[in-house]
């Protein structure tokens, strides 16, 4: 992108402080429903944050405030310094060009071909752009979300699911964003895939240096690629932290969720899993950083 930045003029330098994402007091309702109230959660910089709740907490429907798709009824959302709720139109327009989305089941465009899916963001934020750079650019987010070069050209109906999911995170990379929102990346694919996909999502945020909001039922993807865990229950973000961590507390949706016989089975294939250097991180704290 460093010539599509010459081309198209200068970006925002990148964010550099602690918390790309911070929300304080959310609440999120439908009708009579109340989906949030009062949510709190900050996002550290760099980090792969794992996002659990049972069905109908609205882990999606947080992620589409956090990306502005989805007007609160109360709070504020601040991403990468600047407030997602106040924010002007061109303001607006301004922040999506730093983030990249992989919706569930990549959401890809059935008569584009992959190449041609990766442009869209590029056209559209960047609509000065040389035909032949946007190509270009294409082609290397297509190599580097491990697809192979040939699969620029296939339409989605001609990918599997797997490659579907690759074919998404080339286009949510495209605009070399700052935050990458990943919703159930691995939902549908086999356990091959999956570990495939979670080890993809590790390199580009290492390698990248991307903040990652993963919404995932995977309790090995937990386990194998997340920094941290934030768990939404009772309408609000009850607890953020390492999976250890949230071990250590007695909520009841917790216990089941990471103790039970699929819990176990996970924790135990990663038991052995490098964490870092300092292990666990900050304790959990509701809503907390």
């Amino acid at each position: 992108m460093r010539e599509a930045e010459d081309e198209a003029g200068s970006t925002p330098p990148r964010f550099d402080g602690e918390y790309p994402i911070v929300i304080e007091g959310l609440t999120n309702r439908f009708g009579e429903q109340v989906v949030h109230e009062g949510l709190d959660l900050k996002v550290r910089r760099g980090e792969i944050l794992g996002v659990v709740g049972g069905s109908g907490t609205g882990k999606s429907v947080l992620m589409r405030s956090i990306i502005g798709l989805q007007i609160p009824a109360e709070g504020s959302i601040d991403v990468l310094g600047q407030s997602i709720t106040d924010a002007e139109e061109d303001e607006d327009i301004d922040i999506r060009s730093r983030w990249g989305v992989l919706f569930q089941g990549g959401a890809l465009f059935s008569t584009l071909t992959v190449a041609e899916n990766v442009e869209v963001p590029l056209k559209q934020f960047y609509p000065e752009l040389s035909a032949e750079l946007r190509q270009e650019i294409a082609r290397y987010k297509v190599r580097l979300s491990g697809l192979p070069e040939e699969a620029t050209s296939k339409y989605p109906s001609e990918l599997s699911g797997g490659m579907k999911k690759r074919a998404g995170v080339a286009r949510a990379l495209a605009l070399d964003p700052e935050l990458l929102f990943l919703d159930e990346p691995t939902a549908g694919l086999d356990p091959i895939g999956a570990a495939a996909f979670d080890k993809l999502t590790r390199e580009l945020t290492d390698t990248l240096g991307l903040t990652v909001f993963l919404i995932t039922h995977d309790l090995d993807t937990l386990h194998a690629i997340c920094d941290r865990v934030a768990v939404i229950a009772d309408k609000k973000v009850i607890a953020v932290g390492t999976i250890p961590e949230l071990l250590a507390l007695d909520h009841p949706w917790i216990q089941d969720y990471f103790n039970g016989p699929r819990g176990r089975a996970a924790a135990t294939s990663y038991e052995h899993t490098d964490r870092g250097a300092d292990g666990a991180m900050d304790k959990p704290a509701s809503g907390g950083a």
